[in-house]
C-alpha cells in the first residue's frame, strides 16, 4: 500500500449521539416530580361558599394548577341563590378529589354560618387519611406551587402547627399594611397540622367572627408555632369584610371584634392612629375606634378565656414596645417581624 493511501478508510465514523424521545423526557420529568412530592405531607381542604359565583371559578382553576393537589377538597355550598353550585358541578366529573355539598338555604350567613358550613365539610373528611387540614375561602387565587410550598414547611418543622402566606387585595397587603406580623396565618387560606387542629378543637362558633384568629392564637398558647410566610402570597379577589358591608361598616365591626376577642385598649389606640393614616384618612380609624370603645362601654361579653386574653394582650404589648422603641430611635419599623418565633 502506498504512503498516499495509508490510513484511508480506516478511520472510525463519529459516534452518533442517542436521540432522546420527547415522550421519554416528559415521562422522566413527571417521574422526578412524583418522587419529589411523594414524601410531602398530604392535606385536605374545606371551602364554605355562599353566593360566590363571581369568584369561585377562578379559585377552582387556581387549585387545578397546583403542583401538589389535596387528597380531598370539599366545597360546601351554603344555601347560595346564585350559580355557585352549578359552577362547581362542572368540575366534579373530571376531578374526583373535588366534592360538593349543598346545604339548604337558611337565614344565617354571617360568621357562625361559615363555621357551620366548614363543620359540614369536616364531617365528610373525618375518615380520610391526611396530615394537614385547611380552610380555603371561595374568593382566593394562589400560585401554582402555593400548597406544595406550605406543606413542605410543615415537613421541615415539627413544631409548626398553623401556617399560611401573606395576602393582597385591592389597596391592601397584609405584609405591608398590617402589624399582625408573621405569626398570624390569615383565615382565608389557613392550614393546620392535624394534631394541632385536634388539640385546639377546630374552629369555634363565634357570633362576631374571629374563629381563625382564635384557632391560631390558641395554638401558640399551647406551644405550637404559627407562621405567615412572605415567600408566597394569595390574592383575595374581594376586599376583606366587604361581602355584605361597606368598608366603613367593616372597620366599625372590626373594632367591635378587637374588643370582643380581648384586645388591649392601648394596642387599640395604636391601631386607631395607624388606620387613620390610611385612606380614607381619619375616617377609617375613627370607625375602628367607635367600634372598639362602644363595645367596651357596653361591656360586650367576650368568648375568650382569661388565659387566652392574657396571652393575647402580652403579645400585643410586646409588639407595641418594639414598635415604639423603633419610632423613638428613628429606626425603620419591620412590622412583619416585630415578634420573633
Amino acid at each position: 500500500m502506498s504512503e498516499g493511501l495509508r490510513g484511508v478508510g480506516t478511520e472510525k465514523p463519529p459516534r452518533s449521539r442517542p436521540q432522546v424521545d420527547s415522550c421519554a423526557r416528559e415521562s422522566l420529568r413527571q417521574q422526578t416530580n412524583l418522587n419529589r412530592l411523594h414524601f410531602l405531607p398530604s392535606y385536605v381542604l374545606i371551602t364554605p361558599a355562599h353566593n360566590e359565583a363571581a369568584f369561585i371559578g377562578r379559585t377552582i382553576e387556581s387549585m387545578l394548577r397546583q403542583t401538589h393537589p389535596p387528597v380531598k377538597w370539599v366545597i360546601v355550598d351554603d344555601g347560595s341563590t346564585d350559580t355557585t353550585a352549578a359552577i362547581v358541578s362542572r368540575f366534579l366529573m373530571s376531578h374526583p378529589w373535588i366534592q360538593l355539598i349543598q346545604i339548604p338555604r337558611r337565614g344565617d350567613h354571617s360568621f357562625p354560618g361559615k363555621v357551620k358550613a366548614f363543620d359540614a365539610g369536616y364531617q365528610r373528611i373525618r375518615h380520610v387519611q391526611y396530615d394537614i387540614i385547611g380552610n380555603l375561602d371561595a374568593d382566593i387565587t394562589v400560585d401554582n406551587d402555593h400548597f406544595e410550598f406550605l406543606v413542605r414547611k410543615f415537613s421541615e418543622d415539627i413544631r409548626l402547627g398553623v401556617a399560611g402566606c401573606v395576602f393582597t387585595e385591592e389597596g391592601y397587603s397584609s405584609e405591608r399594611d398590617s402589624f399582625g406580623g408573621h405569626q398570624p396565618a390569615s383565615g382565608q387560606c389557613q392550614l393546620f397540622r392535624r394534631e394541632c387542629w385536634e388539640q385546639i378543637g377546630g374552629y369555634k362558633l363565634l357570633h362576631a367572627g374571629g374563629e381563625d384568629w382564635m384557632a391560631a392564637t390558641t395554638a401558640r398558647m399551647l406551644g405550637w408555632k404559627t407562621k405567615s410566610f412572605r415567600e408566597k402570597r394569595s390574592i383575595h379577589l374581594r376586599p376583606t369584610g366587604s361581602a355584605q358591608r361597606s368598608i366603613m361598616s367593616a372597620s366599625f365591626c372590626y373594632g367591635k371584634q378587637d374588643y370582643y376577642l380581648g384586645g388591649h385598649p392601648l394596642w387599640e389606640l395604636f391601631r386607631i392612629a395607624y388606620q387613620s393614616t390610611k385612606r380614607p384618612y381619619l375616617v377609617k380609624g375613627l370607625a375602628l375606634g367607635l367600634g372598639y370603645y362602644s363595645a367596651l362601654l357596653r361591656r360586650t361579653p367576650r368568648p375568650v378565656s382569661r388565659e387566652l386574653m392574657a396571652f393575647h394582650r402580652k403579645e400585643q404589648m410586646t409588639k407595641l414596645k418594639i414598635i415604639l422603641k423603633s419610632l423613638l430611635t428613628f429606626n425603620t419599623i419591620d412590622n412583619f417581624n416585630a415578634l420573633s418565633d
